[in-house]
């Protein structure tokens, strides 16, 4: 019997999770979650603890194993948040302080410089992304300027899977892999690899960054002494959002998947070629085979979604368990004109906006906790639906049905309010961890457990995962959409450039 364990090292929490093969299929619901504690220093900063993230890889994926018994495990997969920076010296392996999470706005004021000076439409062919402190390249230029960064021949830098794959190889491998560098603005879509002129115009040292390997083969074994039995593979590495992509099966060009996290992000893979800069969104790379076979995605980014559930709960205390929401957003109808924009942390896609800010307009005497939470469910939905509108119209073609996966897509009322927003079907998958599903297929895939078939691509039959559930746009929903979405675009005026610079 074999088995993959999957990381998922996320914003909020690390995951681990066993994917069986054969007859040890039944595996796959063995799994384990550790919360990871969020730092917020100032206002527009966010941080985590490298160190509490790597304890709790090794916390969760010992736990799975556990559990899995005399289960073999084949390889380990990671995938993990994407943006998130950590530099750390690579002679004792510390951190050099807290890792800057992708949700930190520290570098918009070089974003708003660089922009000045005209580097923008460059830098978007090069990278099919915008100037954005969204980027880890430029958290490390704020790093090196700012932050008494020790720049030397030990200055390791890196995403959260480098970290990762770094500590569990006991410091022998430093590498990531495309879908995670294609984040950084340091990699060059057209070249396939880091760009030393992307790097130079950032002031951010190359030599720091580890290698770029295939989404799918070996990166290296784990260390006796890493935490967790040596010699097991490390095969498969792929963003959460790609890795969401892949575990969606959307393997052929025009298929599409939005996961409901801590942010929303939706994806469509658009085949081996680069595409041309489309507005409002990022052209990325979703995976890389082993014999170089590039795949790449049209990305929209949506910064704060499941997280504006969490402020429902942390923040204003008005429901007890984020499982709340759904049941209590479906108790009625309609938000009755009451409109949240949950900015926190500036807007994405498709308006790349860092100095929005959350606004909450719309309310009466007669407003109920009900009517807030279905706000925020509206704002998630309709959020996602402003990604939708940029997609179609870059691609040209109509959006035939979406795949959605992610904790959040378990609320009906969401899932449903989608279908009218889009128009097309909305498929949700029996297993909602597709981010570490797609993980432990690339792992499985290196390893010769399993392949990919183009075919069976539209079903669940790749990964025997049970029926999926499909819900098709409702006519009394949509009846309500144009007030509802003419109320989101003041709502939006009212949060865009809230904060003020010179």
């Amino acid at each position: 019997m074999t088995c993959v364990i999957a990381i998922d090292a996320g914003t909020t929490s690390v995951r681990a999770r066993a994917v069986g093969f054969g007859p040890s299929a039944e595996q796959s619901g063995v799994w384990a979650q550790r919360e990871l504690t969020q730092y917020f220093p100032a206002p527009d900063r966010v941080e985590h603890d490298p160190d509490e993230i790597w304890r709790l890889v090794v916390d969760t994926v010992s736990e799975v194993m556990h559990r899995c018994g005399d289960t073999a495990v084949a390889a380990i997969g990671i995938t993990n948040q994407r943006e998130t920076l950590v530099a750390w010296n690579r002679t004792t392996g510390r951190p050099y302080g807290r890792a800057i999470v992708w949700q930190d706005r520290r570098s918009a004021t070089y974003c708003d410089t660089l922009r000045e000076e005209g580097l923008e439409p460059w830098v978007r062919q090069r990278t099919g992304l915008v100037l954005d402190p969204y980027f880890s390249g430029t958290k490390a230029a704020w790093l090196v300027r700012e932050g008494g960064l020790p720049v030397d021949s030990d200055l390791a830098l890196g995403t959260i899977d480098t970290w990762i794959l770094w500590n569990l190889t006991g410091g022998a491998v430093l590498a990531t892999e495309p879908s995670n560098a294609s984040r950084t603005l340091l990699f060059d879509l057209h070249t396939g690899d880091w760009s030393p002129e992307l790097a130079a115009s950032l002031g951010v040292p190359l030599g720091a960054w580890g290698d770029i390997r295939p989404s799918t083969g070996r990166f290296g074994v784990t260390a006796p002494g890493c935490g967790l039995p040596g010699g097991i593979a490390v095969s498969g590495i792929a963003g959460d959002q790609q890795a969401a992509l892949f575990g969606q099966g959307c393997w052929l060009p025009g298929m599409a998947k939005n996961t409901y996290g801590t942010g929303s992000f939706v994806l469509m893979n658009v085949g081996e070629t680069v595409p041309e800069p489309a507005d409002g969104l990022l052209t990325t790379v979703a995976w890389r085979q082993g014999d170089g076979t590039t795949t790449y995605a049209l990305e929209g980014s949506v910064f704060s979604s499941g997280s504006a559930i969490q402020w429902l709960r942390d923040g204003l205390g008005i429901i007890d368990d984020v499982a709340d929401t759904g049941p209590l957003a479906a108790s009625i109808t309609s938000s009755e004109g009451v409109m949240i924009v949950p900015a926190f942390n500036g807007l994405g896609s498709p308006w790349w906006d860092p100095y929005a800010r959350g606004v909450v307009v719309g309310l009466t005497k007669g407003t109920t906790r009900a009517h807030l939470a279905r706000a925020v469910v509206e704002a998630m939905a309709l959020q996602t639906q402003d990604v939708l509108d940029a997609m179609v119209a870059a691609s040209g073609a109509p959006l035939r049905e979406l795949r959605v996966d992610g904790g959040a897509s378990v609320m009906h009322v969401l899932v449903a309010l989608q279908a009218a927003l889009a128009g097309v079907p909305v498929r949700r998958p029996a297993d909602l961890e597709t981010t570490s599903r797609g993980a432990a297929y690339l792992a499985a895939w290196a390893e010769g457990l399993w392949a990919p078939d183009d075919q069976q691509a539209s079903t669940v039959e790749q990964f025997d995962m049970g029926p999926d559930t499909v819900m098709h746009p409702d006519e009394d929903l949509m009846a309500n959409l144009p007030a509802l979405r003419e109320s989101w675009g003041r709502a939006l005026e009212r949060a865009r450039r809230w904060v003020m610079t010179d």
